[in-house]
């Protein structure tokens, strides 16, 4: 069975007197354990298919059925359940506290789990993604590369089943962004961790499994 499976998924918005049809029905599987890149120009609809795969946005219309349970039709406190327990996010601009250090900016989303011993946690993750002598560097004294592992550490502090990444190397020269892919490479291939990126650049899709392309709301 597909950890991820949706199917004829639409996404309208209103603007003003307009309708924006963002997604004109989409249907696709991610099976557990994939990596793979959604890719597209702007516009293309990708930001607002990551935005429903990782619930924080619900369809107009179709079905979303996330390790077996149908998502599109869960509450705002369901999905949030749903986000805490099996999805972690990477944005492009890292949304850390910068004059916090990596170590409390990893403990944040234990704050509401049951895991007890929050620092050991956070500790051991960041260890995971080459950040362990940074532990009490706060953010603002972190280059971009270092910013994006903490980043990827408060995603994975969780233990997530599903990583989502949008435009994760976006800002970072060009050496930094493959030493972040090859980081997400080593996760999705050691840990079995689901990853999805989000991309406008190739070079980045490359590193997945598979790429999906999409262009006006649509599957190419």
């Amino acid at each position: 069975m597909a950890l991820i499976e949706i199917s004829h998924i639409t996404k309208t918005y209103q603007m003003g007197d307009v309708n924006v049809h963002a997604l004109g029905g989409v249907s696709l599987h991610i099976s557990e354990g994939e990596m793979v890149a959604i890719m597209g120009p702007s516009g293309s609809g990708k930001s607002t298919l990551m935005n429903i795969l990782g619930c924080l946005d619900q369809p107009s219309a179709g079905s979303y059925r996330l390790d077996g349970v149908d998502v599109s039709k869960l509450n705002d406190n369901q999905l949030a359940d749903i986000r805490s327990s099996k999805v972690g996010f990477v944005f492009q601009q890292y949304m850390l506290l910068q004059r916090t250090s990596a170590l409390r900016n990893v403990e944040l989303p234990l704050l509401y789990s049951d895991k007890i011993d929050r620092t050991t946690r956070a500790r051991s993750t960041l260890e995971t993604v080459g950040m362990g002598e940074r532990l009490h560097h706060k953010s603002n004294e972190l280059s971009g590369g270092q910013q994006q592992r903490v980043a990827i550490a408060r995603a994975l502090v969780n233990e997530p089943r599903i990583i989502m990444a949008d435009e994760p190397t976006g800002a970072l020269d060009s050496k930094t962004g493959e030493e972040i892919m090859a980081l997400f490479q080593q996760l999705n291939a050691t840990q079995g961790i689901t990853i999805i990126l989000i991309t406008h650049e190739l070079e980045i899709a490359r590193y997945a499994q598979r790429i999906i392309t999409m262009r006006d709301g649509l599957l190419v």
